[in-house]
């Protein structure tokens, strides 16, 4: 018996309403993410500034909406959804960034779902990934942070009470 492909993937999550107000375009809470730093490869100082700088510093991106959001959740992916969302983002690629067509776009899309892949591989189903980025002379640098299921402090957003017997 084979071993069943077991990959993961992130998901946007939210605990408040706060993306809402701090990204011009939020991520929907559930839809896959990857770290999105592409879209500042060309960006400067004077780019950063209001939503957008909010944006940089600490937005996953996610495939559906293309919005951003500050926390992802770590979880498992079937190899369908891959093929569906490598090719949401060749789409994007094209439309946004000039790529010339679906096809030439295809293998970066699916080297930045590699690399998100990569990074969930070693964390645990419902571990929280944030990212915080910075611009350098070099061009910019991403950094991650994982924040295991029983360091989230779940509990601090329940809701607590009594039930009706």
């Amino acid at each position: 018996m084979t071993q069943p492909d077991l990959r993961k993937l992130a998901r946007a999550i939210h605990f408040d309403e706060s993306d809402r107000n701090v990204f011009s375009s939020p991520a929907r809470t559930g839809e896959w993410c990857v770290s999105g730093g592409f879209e500042f490869s060309d960006w400067t100082q004077g780019d950063l500034t209001g939503k957008a700088r909010q944006a940089f510093a600490n937005g996953w991106l996610g495939l559906e909406t293309f919005g951003r959001v500050t926390f992802v959740a770590v979880t498992q992916i079937e190899p369908a959804e891959i093929a569906t969302l490598t090719e949401m983002l060749a789409q994007h690629f094209v439309t946004y960034y000039g790529a010339p067509d679906v096809d030439a776009a295809r293998p970066v899309a699916a080297e930045e779902l590699s690399q998100m892949m990569d990074m969930c591989a070693d964390h645990d189903a419902n571990s929280l990934l944030t990212v915080a980025r910075e611009l350098t002379d070099a061009g910019v640098r991403e950094s991650f942070r994982v924040i295991q299921p029983q360091d989230a402090g779940l509990e601090q957003f329940a809701i607590h009470g009594d039930l009706p017997e």
